[in-house]
């Protein structure tokens, strides 16, 4: 195996970050890598040059150390560079731009392996985006109505054979907010989701829930039995019931392949329901999903395929 230089591989994520952290420890231990880990946010306390000339080009942030070099890079969890307040809003909003423009600017220019790249990344994250390439790529996806209009989201939920959930549309680093039921209770206050369109979805009465990390081809789904603790709603909600390695079926890893390939991601967090009708229902992907608590519950060496990705190109692990 030919020699790896170190710093080889950027994670742009947010400093204290539990994936990122455990995913630098993983290159050190498995590929002798010195990962640089990147906070958008030390930007623009740190000064930084692009520098174009005849001889190529030459990339600097001045706390970190060979940028020239990466290979690869995880897009992890990137903020937004941080700005100081100034007096005028017109000012901030200007130098916000400016500092934006550069910072993601010289870091897509890389050259690199990028996972994912964030152009998809931005693309794949948006709900919508999703639903409509999953149902198109072969998966069972509930019926759906995504609105700001409280009287079109009220109809929906009552015109429904079954129970009706609602959850976010968005995926930012908001508060959590969990998946829900909608009861008739729930109809005086849906005026609020005027200035913030929400998903209604019909309810899918389940077996369990499966998680599924996709790396690039590799699949690890775990089983999470949902319907005996309190997150038959929303599995996110207890994490203290059984998880247990599991496999898909043959048409689901096709329909899996098919969606990820559509959305140009590499790698992904995705949420299955399996339904008591046997179908297996997509909810949703996140390109910058959690995964951790999957390998502590399970031992999947999850992070081990994804530095495999990383450094060669390659999610399989060889001894599973």
């Amino acid at each position: 195996m030919a020699a790896r230089r170190a710093g080889s591989v950027l994670i742009v994520s947010e400093s204290d970050d539990l994936h990122g952290t455990a995913m630098a420890a993983t290159l050190r231990e498995h590929h002798g890598l010195s990962a640089i880990h990147f906070d958008l946010r030390d930007f623009p306390r740190e000064s930084g040059s692009f520098r174009l000339d005849r001889l190529g080009t030459t990339r600097s942030l001045s706390h970190l150390m060979g940028l020239d070099d990466v290979r690869s890079v995880w897009w992890r969890r990137p903020h937004l560079s941080k700005v100081p307040a100034g007096v005028r809003a017109a000012d901030d909003d200007f130098r916000q731009a400016e500092c934006d423009g550069f910072i993601q600017g010289m870091l897509w220019s890389i050259p690199a392996n990028w996972v994912n790249d964030p152009g998809a990344d931005r693309t794949a994250a948006r709900k919508i985006v999703q639903l409509e390439t999953a149902l198109r790529a072969g998966f069972a996806v509930p019926e759906t109505l995504i609105t700001n209009d409280p009287d079109e989201a009220r109809s929906f939920a009552e015109s429904r054979p079954g129970r009706v959930v609602y959850k976010r549309t968005g995926t930012s680093r908001a508060e959590f907010a969990e998946t829900r039921i909608i009861t008739p209770a729930d109809y005086d206050r849906l005026t609020g989701i005027r200035s913030a369109p929400t998903t209604f979805q019909d309810y899918i009465d389940a077996e369990c829930d499966l998680r599924v990390v996709w790396v690039d081809g590799v699949e690890w789904t775990v089983r999470i039995d949902s319907q005996a603790g309190v997150g038959r709603v929303d599995s996110r909600l207890d994490t203290s019931v059984d998880f247990v390695p599991e496999h898909l079926p043959a048409s689901v890893s096709k329909s899996l392949a098919t969606l990820m390939g559509a959305l140009g991601l590499s790698f992904g967090v995705l949420d299955i329901r399996l339904g008591l009708d046997g179908e297996y229902y997509f909810l949703e992907v996140n390109p910058q999903g959690q995964f951790a608590y999957l390998e502590i519950k399970t031992g999947l060496p999850i992070f081990r395929s994804l530095a495999n990705l990383l450094v060669d190109g390659d999610g399989a692990v060889e001894d599973y």
